[in-house]
């Protein structure tokens, strides 16, 4: 018998939104694989999106839930983005009706530019982003708490 909010064989799929002030990554995944795959980066002005994007990507994508990423300080510690993030969280909530959990994005980004530069990608990230390569690797670290805590790990 397949668990709370997850659909059949398929497993639980999720999106991913890797917040930011200018850019808005998008990543998309199913639990079954525990692998997730970039899907958008939406524009935003000062991290506010074009919630008409949103919706479609949420019509389009039907997640059964949605993972917002949390940019916290080394240290663990809450930023102001930290508060910005959650805010964008709970307006995918109240909007859309869909359970959302935050998850630690810690070095995600940092991570994103690793990759795209080790596949000799452009350096210029502010033209050509990484926040939808951040978006996966939110989403995969989430699967994989997700994988821990339900092992005891």
């Amino acid at each position: 018998m397949p668990e709370a909010g997850q659909r059949g064989s398929r497993g639980q799929q999720v999106l991913a939104f890797d917040f930011g002030l200018r850019r808005i990554g998008v990543a998309f995944g199913q639990s079954l694989l525990g692998t997730a795959g970039p899907v958008a980066m939406i524009p935003a002005r000062d991290g506010v999106p074009d919630w008409q994007q949103v919706e479609a990507l949420l019509a389009e994508w039907q997640p059964d839930l949605v993972v917002v990423g949390l940019p916290l300080n080394m240290d663990g510690t809450e930023s102001d983005m930290c508060a910005r993030a959650r805010k964008f969280g709970k307006r995918i909530h109240g909007r859309f009706h869909l359970p959302v959990e935050m998850m630690d994005e810690r070095l995600s980004s940092f991570e994103a530019k690793d990759a795209v530069l080790a596949r000799g990608g452009s350096s210029d990230f502010g033209r050509h982003g990484v926040d939808d390569l951040a978006a996966v690797l939110i989403l995969e670290s989430w699967f994989n708490h997700q994988q821990d805590s339900s092992t005891g790990e």
